[in-house]
Parts: structure tokens; C-alpha cells; sequence
């Protein structure tokens, strides 16, 4: 047998045989790239495809993750006509159980989200789940929800399938080769160095791509880029042949029992989730691992294995004919690692699957070769975009103690506001401890710890925790976050967010490229603040931020701690090569207090000899001011729809600044406030969220921030802004869907996000943020609708509207104006 040649160079480089490899492979080749290699250490599928259980659901959260899964069902369903590989691929069809009231009020919830997203799936009863499958004891279940088209397949022979359809478009996939190093240049990949056995060299390419699985973070590292995952081991059993076990038996999952359940050649396969996992490899992979299992460990096992006996009584008398472990690879969140490497450009990442990378290879394939070919990705794809790691996410230890909880995570009950418990105290502002010992109960964001919600001083002294109790009604803290929302309303809140990321942009041409960056228009005076998107060429959203001019050469922008990473890439790589411009992240020199409220002013007025009356700081401006015995600048700006300012300082006074304005707060009706309580105001006033209401998906004009947007603006030295004409068309077009915000006429119901939106009775779209607005009374949503070019704001809004909550309809009040202080008098008094 001949060995196979590497080349000297290659459009793209794939690193990894596995899946996603595969899949990246066939769908560049699919777009006309016929100049890719694909370059695997071992053999293909040795890593973690080849032990794979081959589920192959439809139903993601949310709506693009569930549009790439079943993108990947249809596409399994052609390779054998195209590959003549046979796949094992069949829609036999999923079942999943619950067995309490708060699981079956997800079931449903998520059974309304699948609707909106034209995913086909039943609300089935107890007896219809067991006539499915009769083998199953059913006794104590509360309901079910059925998916006949979802399925199963053979991991290995689909991924074996992709590298064929690959090949036969000029792919070449080269086996025995290990990537010993990323060649870069100038900031940009640039083709890797290989070895094979004795014999070493190098292949340039235009793309990098690092599908290498368990070995990713590895890679990673090679090209100093982050890619946090951790190998955790992962268990299944399959049965001896069980008499009467139906071949088309719907795949079973009992997410309360940590344990699903597959027909196999006429066994059965048992595979589970176990709440705290075991991780795996942290001191390295070993180099010659190839199709390798991992020790038994039945004692780890025996619990899940106690309640299937009970679940599926055949299993008592079933013969246990393979114990396997073998590892799989899990992320900080539970979220894949796709796109281009903000550090690094032409290094493109597509790892860290969290064991559903068989249903997920194909889309993630077809997203990332777009995203490859175009420049951008696709569509939104944010949930698993790798920009959203922070650095300290990729610490081996941190990853270690994360990992432990996230794969239990993919089968416990996915309640609204669920905190990780894991990893966490990592990042924290100036002010933790003191917000610790008034009663916060913290969550994470980006690795930082914020207080959510407080538990008010007379509670706490009678014993009250600041701990969640999870539900899908209102949780322990609703009443809380009710009386912070009032204070915010009524008198004046003050948050902590320190987390807001702050980049200095500095230079001679600082100007002339905020200029091209920024839809609105940022040649202000010194002290003004400049509320603006970041467009691209389609005219979607890439950022939604503030930039506040501090001199002729000096700007802040301020953005959300979770687009951190995102908008630094971004801003880095619209830099001129030549431009005289920096960017320095001074996120933790500073910290951020929000006073907000129509108290605010009074307030921070007996604290400062500065003027804070309107005429003298009006809205949008920033200056520094005294305050107590340090400096601050206060920028008036609100998030909350309130008169307010929110508070910058060296992080070293954030301690005297805060013990200031509490000592004094008192007399103003002060109150501590948590995230809580930002979101739910700023839903009341219709205020927009990226990653959630906003997205490079979502056109800015159909989001409703026309006003931020000026066309006719004095380019800066580098020309129009980017998504000027992307803006000018749509005008000319018109628009075909709308954000519209919405209020629940009954008050009693929840929203959270993803539910279905029924205009005149059809789905018209579904809420992509929700909360519960206690100013108004009841829940509040925003979602996008569907209309006609041209369409008048009125014929939108004066439909018919019900949101569906778990299956029920709940009929709806629609705005295109904020519900709360419409004109926003009460931000500018």
C-alpha cells in the first residue's frame, strides 16, 4: 500500500477526521472548493465519532440551532443514494417522558417553541407514549411529547459517507498525519506544519480549520488561540438480543432519570447523562489514542442503570453484552465552538459538540463552509459563534470543575435563570463582598459574577437565603425583583455593573474609523455619548453599543460583558493597516454604578457641587464630577428607561463611591437592584437586547433602531459607514418583518423567549426576548413579526395577537412604540 502524498499547499487545511471534519470537507467542496485537505492523526472516526449513539434529533433552543439540526436530518437522508455508503439512517422517530409536573411544563413549552420553528411534534398522553412503546413501564410519567421524525443512524458510516462525497469532489483526506504546528503571518493563519512517523513537513493554505475534537483545545493553543473544552467520560450499555424489541421503536429519552434508550440491531442501548460527570484526559490525551475505551466503571453507572431496571422491566433478565465508556468532548456552556478565531484570522473552529455531534455535523458543515466561503457567517448564529469565550474559560482547572456539571446539565430541567454552580467566583467586581453581604444572589456572565437579585435586609435577618429555587412559575425571587422594579420606577436603584466591557479607541484616526464602523453618527463634541449599531454589509446588527467621545482622538465604547470578545475582533479588524488607532480593554481598571430613578438626581446632587439640573447635563452627555471624597464621570445615559447616570471610577474607589451614595440613599428611597430587575425595565420600555432581540441576522431597520442610523452623515477619511447601501435598499424595498413589543392581558401567565407569536390566527414569527414587567402588570415580550412591504404600522398593530404559552394562547396587546414612557419624558427630565 502506497502512502499518500501531503501537498505543498492547499486552498483550506482541515485538521480532524472526525464528523464535523467530514462534513467540512463535503460542503466546501459542495460550494466548488476543490483544493482542500483534510489532514487526521490516526484514522477517520477514531476519536469520539466512532462510538457515537447516532441520535439524530430535530429540536434545538432556538431557532437557527434547530433549523442546522434538521438540516443535518434531511442531508443523512441522501448520502447513501449519493455516496452508495450506507448510513443506518432511518426516522423511527422520539419519545421523550417526564415524570413531574415542572418537567411536563417544559415538555410543553418547548413542544410551543418547536411549532414556531415548524419542527412536527405531538403532545401525546401517557397511553399513547406506552401503545409507542410497549416495553416501557409508564406508571408514574405525567405526560410526554412525541417527535416522529427524528431518528437515529450509524456515526461512523455517515461520517464515512461525507469524507466519500468529499472526495469524489477533489477533497483529499489524508489518514496518519498529526498538525505539529499553525504557520501565521501578519495576524493571519497561514498553513500548518505535519508529521508522519520519521517524515515532517509543510502545506500552506489560505484557511485553517480546527475540527480536531477532543484535541481542539490543543490546536488551539498551537495558533494562541482560545478553544475551551474538556473530555469528559461517557457511558453506554447494550443489551444481549431482547425477544419482541420492535426495530422501529422510537428512540426513548427520561431526561428526569438521566437515561436514554435506542433499538440497536435488536438490542437495546442504554446511554446516560449522569448529574456530576467524570473528566477525562486533563493531564493530556495520550498521543497513540485510536478507537479506545476507557476503563468500566459500573459502580458510577448502577444508579442509572437501578431506574432503567424500573423504567424498562426487560432489562432484569437482559444480559449486559457491552459496558462502554469511552470520552467525549464538553464546553463551558453546553454551546458547540464554531467561526473564525477572533484572535487569529483564517482560523476557523468547529469542536466541542457536548455529544450531540452526529445530529449536529451536518449543519455545523454547511453553516461553517458558508461562513468560510462568504466572509460571515450565514445567518445568526451567536449561540455557538466561539467569540463568546473569554479567556479564563480555557484554564484547565476551571474547565475540569465545569465540565463536571455541564454534561449532567444536557438532561436536568432547563429552568428560566438556571445558574451554573460550577467554576464559579472566577471574576468579580470591586464590590462583590459588599453586595455579598447585603443579600445578592449572584449569576454568571462571561466568567464575571453579578448580583441578579437581593434579598432585603429584614429577610435576611430572619434567615432568607440568596439562593434560587428553580421553577417554571414564579420563582422565590420574583417578589424581590417586584420591589426593585418599583424603587427604579418610583424612587432610585442602584446596580453594579462593572462587567460592561469599556475599550479605550485612541489615535489620530481614531475618528475616521469609528466613523466607518458606526451606523450613527459619532462626530460629536467632547463629553457627548453616542447610542449606535455596528453593521454589516447586509445591514444586520454585529454590535449594539454606546461610544462617548472624551477628546478630538480619544473615545469610549462601552458594550454588554458577553460581547466582549465579539466586538474587540470586530473593531481590531476594520482597522486600517496604516491607520493610527489603538484599542486598549480597560474593562477591570473601572468600575460602573447605574443610579437610576427619577430620585437619581437628587441624590447624586447632595453628593456633588456639580450641576446636574438638566440644562446643565442634559441626556447623552458625560463629564466628570466630584463625588463624596473621589472623581467619577458620570455618563447620563439608562438602560432601564429612567432618569439616570451611570457612575465610571479606577476600580480602587469603587468601594468609597458605593459607601457613599448608600450612606445617603435613604433619604431618597434608595434600594440595591440585580439584573433581574435591568431586563424586566428595560422590556417595559422596549428596549433592545443583542444575542437575544438583535443579532447580524436582524436588519437594523426591521429591529426598529432607524434613529440610531444616519445615511446622510459626513463620511470620516475611510468612507461610508459599513451597511450604508444594505440600509438605503431596504428602505426601498420596504420592510418584511417587524420588532414588535408585546403585553399579556392576563397577568398571570410567564414569558421567557422562543414562544410562538399568532397574529389573526397563524404563527407570525415567535418572542425572542420575555420577562415580566411589574410596572405594566404583566409579561412582556418582544418578537419579530412577519409583514407585507409597505405594510402601515397600524394595519400591523391593530391585528389580532396571542402569545402561546405552553400550548395555551394568551391573547396580547402589540406596540412598535415602547409600552413605558413612549416618548421617553421621564429618560430626559
Amino acid at each position: 500500500m502506497t502512502t499518500k502524498p501531503v501537498p505543498s499547499s492547499a486552498r483550506a487545511v482541515i485538521i480532524g477526521g472526525g464528523v464535523i471534519g467530514c462534513s467540512l470537507a463535503y460542503h466546501l467542496t459542495k460550494l466548488g472548493w476543490t483544493d482542500v485537505v483534510l489532514l487526521e492523526r490516526k484514522q477517520l472516526t477514531c476519536g469520539t465519532t466512532w462510538h457515537a449513539a447516532g441520535l439524530i434529533a430535530q429540536l434545538r433552543a432556538t431557532h437557527n440551532m434547530t433549523r442546522l439540526a434538521k438540516y443535518s436530518q434531511e442531508l443523512y437522508g441522501t448520502l447513501e443514494a449519493e455516496t452508495e455508503v450506507a448510513t443506518g439512517f432511518k426516522r423511527n422517530g422520539s419519545i421523550t417522558l417526564a415524570l413531574t409536573d415542572e418537567r411536563l411544563q417544559e415538555l410543553k413549552r418547548g413542544a410551543s417553541m418547536a411549532r414556531s420553528f415548524g419542527v412536527e411534534i405531538e403532545e401525546i398522553s401517557v397511553a399513547d407514549a406506552k401503545r409507542l412503546n410497549p416495553l416501557y413501564n409508564m406508571e408514574d410519567v405525567t405526560g410526554a411529547v412525541y417527535l416522529p421524525k427524528d431518528g437515529q443512524g450509524d456515526p461512523t458510516n455517515i461520517a464515512l459517507a461525507l469524507a466519500k462525497g468529499a472526495r469524489m469532489r477533489g477533497a483529499q483526506i489524508i489518514e496518519g498525519v498529526a498538525v505539529t504546528a499553525i504557520h501565521q503571518v501578519d495576524g493571519r493563519a497561514t498553513g500548518v506544519a505535519w508529521q508522519r512517523g520519521e517524515e515532517t513537513g509543510n502545506l500552506s493554505a489560505d484557511v485553517v480549520v480546527n475540527c480536531a475534537g477532543m484535541w481542539a483545545r490543543d490546536v488551539g493553543q498551537m495558533a494562541g488561540v482560545n478553544v475551551p473544552l474538556q473530555a469528559c467520560e461517557h457511558f453506554y450499555i447494550v443489551t444481549e438480543a431482547i425477544a419482541d424489541l420492535p426495530r422501529d421503536m422510537p428512540v426513548m429519552r427520561v431526561p428526569d432519570e438521566c437515561a436514554y434508550y435506542k433499538e440497536d440491531a435488536g438490542k437495546l442501548l442504554l446511554g446516560a447523562f449522569e448529574p456530576r460527570a467524570k473528566p477525562w484526559g486533563q493531564d493530556g490525551i495520550p498521543a497513540d489514542f485510536c478507537f479506545d475505551q476507557l476503563p468500566e466503571d459500573f459502580d458510577h453507572f448502577a444508579p442509572i442503570l437501578e431506574m432503567a431496571v424500573n423504567r424498562f422491566p426487560a432489562l432484569e433478565k437482559a444480559g449486559i453484552h457491552t459496558f462502554f465508556n469511552g470520552p467525549e468532548s464538553f464546553t463551558p456552556d453546553d454551546r458547540a465552538l464554531l467561526g473564525e478565531a477572533p484572535e487569529l484570522a483564517g482560523f476557523f473552529v468547529a469542536a466541542g459538540f457536548n455529544s450531540v455531534g452526529i445530529q449536529s455535523a451536518g449543519g455545523a458543515g454547511m453553516a461553517l463552509a458558508q461562513w468560510i466561503e462568504d466572509g460571515e457567517p450565514p445567518f445568526d448564529l451567536w449561540d455557538v459563534d466561539i467569540r463568546r469565550m473569554q479567556r479564563v474559560q480555557n484554564n484547565r482547572t476551571y474547565l475540569v470543575n465545569r465540565v463536571s456539571e455541564t454534561l449532567g446539565l444536557l438532561y436536568a430541567d432547563h429552568f428560566p435563570y438556571r445558574q451554573f454552580e460550577s467554576a464559579r467566583g472566577v471574576r468579580t467586581s470591586p464590590l462583590h463582598e459588599r453586595l455579598a453581604a447585603r443579600g445578592a444572589c449572584f449569576g454568571e456572565t462571561a466568567g464575571w459574577e453579578r448580583a441578579n437579585w437581593f434579598v432585603p435586609k429584614a429577610d435576611l435577618e430572619r434567615g432568607v437565603k440568596p439562593e434560587y429555587r428553580y421553577s417554571w412559575g414564579r420563582q422565590n425571587w420574583f417578589d424581590y425583583a417586584a420591589g426593585e422594579h418599583k424603587a427604579v420606577r418610583e424612587a432610585v436603584g442602584l446596580f453594579d455593573m462593572s462587567s460592561f466591557v469599556k475599550l479605550r479607541v485612541e489615535g489620530r484616526d481614531a475618528f475616521d474609523v469609528l466613523q466607518k464602523l458606526c451606523a450613527n453618527d459619532v462626530d460629536v463634541a467632547p463629553g457627548r455619548i453616542v447610542y449606535t449599531q455596528w453593521l454589516n454589509d447586509r445591514g444586520g446588527v454585529e454590535a449594539d453599543l454606546t461610544v462617548t467621545r472624551l477628546s478630538e482622538t480619544a473615545f469610549l465604547v462601552i458594550t454588554g460583558a458577553a460581547q466582549g470578545v465579539r466586538d474587540i475582533a470586530w473593531l481590531k479588524r476594520h482597522i486600517p493597516g496604516d491607520a493610527h488607532c489603538t484599542v486598549t480593554d480597560v474593562t477591570s481598571a473601572e468600575a460602573c454604578l447605574p443610579v437610576m430613578g427619577p430620585n437619581a438626581r437628587k441624590l447624586l446632587q447632595s453628593l456633588t457641587g456639580a450641576d446636574l439640573s438638566n440644562a446643565a447635563f442634559p441626556f447623552a452627555t458625560a463629564r466628570e464630577i466630584e463625588l463624596g471624597m473621589g472623581v467619577v464621570r458620570a455618563h447620563r445615559i439608562t438602560y432601564v428607561g429612567e432618569l439616570g447616570y451611570e457612575l465610571y471610577m479606577p476600580s480602587d474607589l469603587a468601594r468609597h463611591v458605593f459607601d457613599t451614595v448608600m450612606e445617603a440613599g435613604d433619604a431618597f428611597g434608595l434600594r440595591l437592584c440585580g439584573m433581574h430587575t435591568m431586563d424586566a425595565c428595560r422590556l417595559e420600555k422596549a428596549y433592545r437586547h443583542f444575542g437575544h432581540d438583535l443579532s447580524d441576522e436582524d436588519h437594523v431597520l426591521e429591529s426598529g433602531l432607524g434613529f440610531a442610523v444616519k445615511p446622510d452623515k459626513t463620511p470620516g477619511a475611510y468612507g461610508d459607514f459599513i451597511g450604508r447601501a444594505a440600509v438605503a435598499a431596504k428602505k426601498q424595498e420596504g420592510l418584511t418583518r417587524r420588532l414588535v413589543q408585546f403585553k399579556l392581558d392576563d397577568a398571570e401567565p410567564l414569558l421567557y423567549h422562543t414562544e410562538p407569536i399568532w397574529r389573526d390566527g397563524a404563527i407570525a414569527g415567535f418572542l425572542t426576548s420575555g420577562g415580566y414587567g411589574h410596572h405594566l402588570g404583566a409579561a412582556i415580550g418582544l418578537g419579530y413579526v412577519q409583514c407585507e412591504p409597505g405594510e402601515k404600522p397600524g394595519d400591523i398593530v391593530g391585528s389580532s395577537y396571542e402569545i402561546e404559552v405552553a400550548g395555551e394562547r394568551v391573547g396580547a396587546i402589540a406596540s412598535l412604540k415602547p409600552l413605558y414612557d413612549p416618548k421617553s419624558e421621564r429618560v430626559r427630565a
